[in-house]
Formats: structure tokens, sequence, C-alpha cells
């Protein structure tokens, strides 16, 4: 069966060190999963679009099989890739991404030897540089091309370019997209018209989208206002515990959205989660709140404990009963 859903992206071999509960320790990860775990919450018939070298568990796959995920698309290149990816948080929940070996430490923890060499992702790196781990045109199944709604994750930006036009060429009618830190800045707010004309939605995190507007001005609806100019139907703006703004430039109207009030485990991969809810809400109803709605679940579920497929392990109707309570909440600005 042809995957009606499409989530392309990065996987990563997680090292986790959670506010809450055990250390994770090479686990299955990254923003792909992410991001299908909070689709997976709604709904079914998902293709996976990444990468990974030989090294890359088999078990792993076949358990993302398991959860009834297509995986064609995820490539196994010759060789290994480093796939690794170390997080560590406070107990107040802030992030930290280098110095694993004062981590163990400082948790009175066995530094794991699989972390020897290590290195935090360069900040600077080149954002128009294809990357080795993300997917490529030639990754993309024929199936796939087929699917109607596809969700882009970080990556990027020459990748990201690349597979949107291909998608786009398909048979997708919506398409949405979660943007790389790395080119959201002022340099180029030229060049996403490339990537924002034609998209279903845009959702950028506040940090990313005050980023962008740097120096131009500080008014988060008048950035997303400047964003919904180049094509984009809807800009979603992630705001972490905050929840999230929601633009609609067609109809230009704009929404607040807060989070649901969960229970706070481990943060990691809540915004991938959000955007794999946006896609499912928005393709049940074509409404833009409802698609928020469903992220803003998504997301919550994902908070409340760790590991990519964490949602999909919650009691039976805890994501409906979520939906019908913050449907009250939303107010329009």
């Amino acid at each position: 069966m042809e995957p009606r859903f499409i989530i392309a992206g990065l996987l990563r071999r997680e090292y986790l060190l959670p506010p809450v509960g055990h250390p994770l320790l090479d686990v299955p990860g990254g923003n792909l999963l992410y991001a299908a775990g909070g689709l997976r919450v709604w709904e079914a018939d998902i293709g996976l679009l990444g990468r990974a070298g030989e090294d890359y568990p088999l078990q792993w796959r076949r358990d993302i099989e398991a959860r009834g995920f297509d995986t064609q698309g995820l490539k196994i290149v010759p060789g290994s890739l480093d796939l690794r990816s170390f997080r560590a948080y406070s107990d107040t929940f802030e992030q930290t991404r280098s110095n694993p070996v004062s981590q163990f430490a400082r948790r009175q923890l066995t530094f794991p030897k699989a972390l020897l060499g290590y290195q935090p992702p360069d900040t600077k790196v080149n954002p128009r540089r294809p990357h080795p781990h993300a997917p490529s045109l030639g990754d993309i199944p024929a199936d796939y091309l087929s699917a109607s709604a596809v969700h882009l994750c970080p990556m990027d930006f020459t990748s990201q370019g690349q597979l949107l036009s291909a998608f786009k060429a398909g048979l997708a009618t919506t398409v949405t997209l979660d943007p790389e830190a790395a080119y959201m800045n002022p340099d180029f707010i030229k060049n996403l018209r490339e990537l924002l004309n034609g998209l279903t939605a845009f959702l950028p995190s506040q940090e990313e989208l005050q980023a962008l507007f740097w120096g131009r001005t500080n008014d988060i609806w008048e950035m997303a206002e400047a964003l919904g100019s180049y094509g984009c139907e809807l800009v979603v703006i992630k705001r972490g515990g905050q929840g999230q703004w929601l633009y609609d430039a067609m109809g230009k109207h704009r929404w607040e959205l807060p989070a649901y009030s969960a229970r706070m485990a481990d943060p990691t991969g809540a915004g991938d989660a959000f955007c794999g809810g946006f896609l499912a809400g928005y393709r049940n109803s074509y409404d833009p709140l409802e698609a928020a709605l469903h992220g803003n679940v998504s997301a919550s579920l994902k908070v409340e404990g760790s590991g990519a497929f964490y949602p999909l392990d919650v009691m039976p109707g805890l994501a409906q009963a979520r939906l019908d309570a913050l449907r009250d909440m939303i107010h329009e600005v």
C-alpha cells in the first residue's frame, strides 16, 4: 500500500540524560522519528524518508516497522554514519549538547565508551551544503511521490529545497516544513522565498523566527505576516511550554494557543512531535486551528516521557480527551 503521509528528516542514535528518569544510552531518535511519532498518534499509512549507515541496528528498523511505519524510504548507505546525538538537561529543563564527559561525571554515571570522540553539532555549518545524513532525491521511493501529505523536518536548506520540489511535482497537496536553525538569520530572508512559495505551513520556533528578523522588527505578528507574503498559507510559531501562535496568511487571522498542561519529564523532540500532529490535524479537517490542536496534543504526550514513540504507548483515548479539553482555550488575537 502506498503511504498517504511522508515524513522526511534525520535519524539519530541518541544519548539522553533527561531531568527525570534513567539515562537513555544509544536509542533510536532524530527529528524524523519524533515527528513520525507525533503523526502516528492520529494517523497510519506513514512512510519514513531518511538515511543511515550499515552500522544502524537492524533491530531498530524492525521495531520501527512493528509500529506500523513504511521503511522503504530509510536508505542504508555503504559504511558507517556518525549519527550520535547527546543531550543533557538540568533540573530546570535547560539543555546542553556539549561536554558529555562532565555531564556524566556530574551525575556520577559511567561515561559510555561509544561517546568517545563525540563532537556537538556545528552551529556554523554552511546551510547550503547538503548534509550526508539528510535524505536526497535519489532516496525517494517512487511510491512516496504519490503521497498527498508531506512534512520536512529540520535539515540543510539545499536538501529541504530539493525534497520540496520533488514532492510538489508529485501528488502532494499539503506540505509543511520545519526550518533548520542554521539558515534562520537575516542574510537568508530572501532565500526563504524558494521554500515558502506554495508551502502549506511553515513551523519555526519563536527563537528561530526572532533570529531571522534580527535588526528588522521585534513584532512577532509582523514577522509572520512577512513570511505569509512569500506565498505560505500558514505560519505556526512554536513557543515550547507557552504554546503556539498561529497566523493564517489568506484570512489574516491570528490565534494564540496555550500548551496543554502536561507533566514535564523529557522535552526532547516535542517540537517535532507537534509538527507530526499538525500534519495529521490539517489533513483531517483542513482547519488550521484543528491542526494546531492536534500538534499541541502530540507534543504534550511526548514531553511526559522519553523516546520518539512514547506518545504511542499512552492510555487509549488520552489524546482525544486532551484535544477536547484544549478547544475552548484558543483565542483570536
